[in-house]
C-alpha cells in the first residue's frame, strides 16, 4: 500500500504560523486537506482544541471544525462560484451555520470583512470573473475570515500570483494574524516567503516530515541533507554571490537514507530531525 503521508507529527500553537514545505508530491497539500477533513485520514490523530477530529464527528464537533478552522486555497477561481455575486460567497458560511441575526447583520459583516481585506463596498455586487488574480485571492481570505476561526490553511495560495501581489497578500495575512491571534499553517513551496512569514517550519519529503524547528535554526543550521538541497536551492539577490553559489544535490534513491527506519532527534527543544540512529552523528557536527 502506497501512503500518501507517513508518520507526519507536529503542533500548531496559538497565534503562530507553521511553514509545511516541499516539492511538488511530497504531500503538503494532502496534510492541510485531511487536517481539515476534505480527506478521510485512513490512521493516525488529529486533535483541534482539545477535541479528536480525525474519526467520526458529531454534530458539535463538526460545527466546531467548520467554524473555527478555514481554508485558503490555491486557486481562488476555482473555489469561487461563477453565478453567485463575491457579497454572497463571502457570507455563505455565515447562513449555512446561522451566524447572524438578520439579513442586515448578515451583510453589514460581509462588507466589514470586505473592506478589511482591501476591497471597497462597490466590489461587493460584482462577480468573480471581474476580478484580478490578487482581488480575488483576498476574497477567498475574506470569505475565511468571516467565520472568526482560530487556525487558517493556506495552500499554496499565493503561487499562482505575481511577486509584487504575492508580498501584499501575504502583509496583509500576517496583520490580520496579528489583530486576531490567528494560527496558520502556511503550505508553500517558496522558501523565502515561507522565512518570511513562518515562526517554526517543517520539511516534508515522500510524505515524511524529515526536519522541524524554528525559522533561523532551519535557516542557519540545517540537519538533514534534503533540507541543505532545500535551502541551496534558493537564488541570491547579489549577481556575485549568486555567481558562485553551488545547489546541493539529494537524491532518495542513492542517499543511503531509510525513511521507514528514521527516529527523531532532538536536537534542541524547537529543532527535531528524523533520520536513522546511525547517521545521526556526522550531521549534527
Amino acid at each position: 500500500m502506497v501512503k500518501a503521508v507517513d508518520g507526519v507529527s507536529f503542533n500548531i500553537y496559538p497565534g503562530e504560523t507553521y511553514g509545511l514545505v516541499g516539492e511538488s508530491g511530497s504531500g503538503k497539500s494532502t496534510i492541510g486537506r485531511s487536517l481539515i477533513r476534505l480527506y478521510e485520514p485512513t490512521d493516525g490523530s488529529i486533535r483541534f482544541n482539545g477535541q479528536e477530529i480525525s474519526g467520526k464527528l458529531n454534530r458539535q464537533q463538526e460545527k466546531m471544525l467548520r467554524t473555527k478552522m478555514q481554508m485558503i486555497f490555491q486557486d481562488p477561481m476555482a473555489s469561487l462560484n461563477p453565478r453567485k455575486k463575491i457579497i454572497e460567497s463571502i457570507v455563505q458560511g455565515l447562513e449555512i451555520h446561522g451566524l447572524y441575526k438578520d439579513a442586515k447583520e448578515r451583510q453589514e459583516k460581509g462588507l466589514e470583512i470586505l473592506e478589511r481585506v482591501g476591497l471597497s463596498a462597490d466590489f461587493a455586487d460584482r462577480y468573480p470573473h471581474q476580478f484580478s488574480g490578487g482581488q480575488r485571492q483576498r476574497v477567498g481570505i475574506a470569505r475565511a475570515l468571516i467565520m472568526d476561526p482560530q487556525l487558517i490553511i493556506s495552500d499554496e495560495a499565493i503561487s499562482a500570483l505575481d511577486v509584487s501581489i504575492q508580498a501584499q497578500i501575504i502583509n496583509l495575512m500576517k496583520d490580520i494574524q496579528k489583530e486576531k491571534n490567528l494560527s496558520l499553517l502556511f503550505i508553500a513551496h517558496d522558501l523565502a516567503m515561507v522565512k518570511y512569514i513562518s515562526d517554526r517550519i517543517g520539511v516534508l519529503h515522500l510524505g515524511h516530515l524529515l526536519e522541524t524547528g524554528t525559522t533561523e535554526e532551519i535557516f542557519n543550521h540545517p540537519v538533514h541533507p534534503y533540507t541543505q538541497s532545500l535551502l541551496s536551492a534558493i537564488p541570491h539577490a547579489n549577481p556575485r554571490v549568486e555567481k558562485n553559489r553551488v545547489s546541493k544535490v539529494y537524491d532518495y534513491a542513492t542517499s543511503g537514507f531509510d525513511y521507514q527506519k528514521g527516529v527523531e532527534h532532538q536536537l534542541s527543544p524547537t529543532h527535531s530531525v528524523w533520520m536513522e540512529a546511525d547517521k545521526i552523528d556526522q550531521y549534527i557536527r
